[in-house]
């Protein structure tokens, strides 16, 4: 349960409202602390930095503040959805999660809500002449934060909602990815064989259709282990699945303990980068389809992804005695593996489907694949030469 509880708070604070009503509850509490808090200038300084100096500010910033956010609001939106237009429309989920523009649109509405709260405080007369030099000071705080924000802001405009931005986004979260499987491969667990499901087997059914998001490793090691059992999951995260159809088996167990596996598997909507790396890789390669695609004829967007596509696989994939040698950490749980073959399917017939006329997009990815079968991961040099013969040997560089 707690690593249930841990996943719903990351994905809490990936939200655009989570950053805002934190900042938002921080002002509030500011300004309602402010007369506890002694100055540590001298009183004699209220009088020309209390009420009459703090207030005029505070209004100013009470109207432009709105009039900011509301205009930063409506640039956002409009170049997500360009964004999401000229890459792929799954882009737009992984857009809402940028920290960047997180940060800059808390601090302008944390701003206007300091500002608001504090005119209406000071019209209520809830400050002493001490409580408004505190106010004072700290409106000064605001101020430069803002200003900041403005700052950075203007400077993310710059390439908010272009391809490149959308690229390096989706290459940054694929590898973090594809980092965490390397760091724990298997998610941890041991890796599953093919030799199919025994006959005995308890059937750990699905609580709901959807993708497979997440799979609580930690509950589902420790639920095997106090039923002496062992649990192999059927579906790992990225694959979808019905409700009632086996999401994993457990060599032996009753209703009960399938339930509570059951419940720590996370069935959503849409896919997950949680423990998903090849999800990134499918939105790459989205992206360089639709770049191909006969209304926007780009190859040298697909190029580009493929030159990413590339760098990804080389950078991430383990040699192959590093997660062979590697010890479970989960030793009850089972869990099919990212095979390289796996990789590669996701990120390059796609391509290939829609570049097929374009002889540099088919000699770049003979390129690529051709650079990859010098991998030290043995399994992914020979995907990678399996998967370059049967894409042919059109195109050139």
């Amino acid at each position: 349960m707690i690593e249930q509880f841990l996943l719903y708070l990351r994905r809490i604070a990936r939200k655009l409202w989570f950053r805002v009503v934190l900042i938002s509850v921080l002002s509030l509490l500011a300004l309602l602390l402010a007369p506890l808090a002694k100055p540590l200038l001298p009183d004699s300084l209220s009088e020309d930095f209390g009420r009459e100096a703090v207030l005029p500010v505070l209004t100013i910033l009470a109207s432009g503040m709105l009039a900011v956010t509301t205009f930063s609001l409506n640039v956002m939106v409009s170049a997500y959805r360009t964004a999401a237009s000229m890459a792929t429309p799954r882009v737009y989920r992984l857009l809402l999660e940028d920290t960047v523009t997180h940060r800059v649109l808390a601090t302008f509405v944390g701003g206007f809500i300091f500002s608001l709260s504090g005119v209406i405080l000071f019209r209520a007369r809830y400050y002493t002449p001490e409580g408004a030099l505190v106010v004072f000071g700290i409106t000064i705080v605001v101020v430069v934060l803002i200003v900041g924000a403005i700052l950075r802001w203007i400077d993310h405009l710059s390439g908010l909602g272009s391809m490149d931005h959308t690229l390096r986004l989706i290459e940054s979260r694929t590898r973090d990815s594809m980092r965490a499987r390397l760091d724990m491969p298997c998610l941890g667990g041991q890796r599953s064989d093919s030799s199919g499901v025994p006959d005995d087997a308890a059937a750990i059914p699905a609580s709901r259709s959807g993708f497979v998001r997440f799979a609580g490793m930690a509950q589902l090691n420790e639920l095997a282990e106090e039923a002496g059992t062992e649990i192999t999951l059927a579906k790992a995260p990225g694959e979808y699945i019905l409700r009632g159809q086996p999401v994993a088996w457990a060599a032996a167990g009753d209703n009960d303990f399938c339930k509570a596996a059951s419940k720590a598997i996370d069935i959503g909507d849409v896919r997950s980068f949680d423990q998903d790396p090849s999800f990134g890789l499918t939105l790459l390669a989205e992206t360089a389809q639709r770049a191909l695609s006969p209304g926007i004829n780009d190859p040298g967007t697909a190029i580009e992804v493929m030159g990413r596509l590339g760098r990804l696989l080389w950078e991430t994939m383990p040699a192959d005695e590093i997660s062979s040698t590697r010890k479970p950490e989960f030793p009850n749980v089972k869990v099919p593996p990212v095979t390289a073959r796996h990789l590669l399917r996701c990120a390059f017939p796609p391509i290939a489907r829609s570049g097929s006329d374009s002889p540099s997009v088919m000699g770049w990815m003979q390129k690529t694949l051709e650079e990859l079968e010098s991998h030290s991961n043995p399994e992914m040099a020979k995907a990678a030469a399996e998967m370059r013969k049967e894409l042919g040997e059109g195109g050139s560089g």
